[in-house]
């Protein structure tokens, strides 16, 4: 279990989604920083 808001959380989030590369860099999410998958994050959940 990863803590609220950390990068586990965020890349745990997303795997949920169905996410599990980042759409420009085609590399697994775990391997970007914490601000790059807190961006993607609130671009493709937040808004729905």
């Amino acid at each position: 279990m990863a803590y609220k808001y950390s990068k586990g959380w965020y890349v745990q989030k997303l795997k949920e989604k169905g996410i599990r590369y980042h759409p420009i860099g085609r590399k697994k999410l775990e391997l970007y920083k914490t601000w790059v998958v807190r961006n993607l994050y609130n671009e493709k959940l937040k808004k729905n």
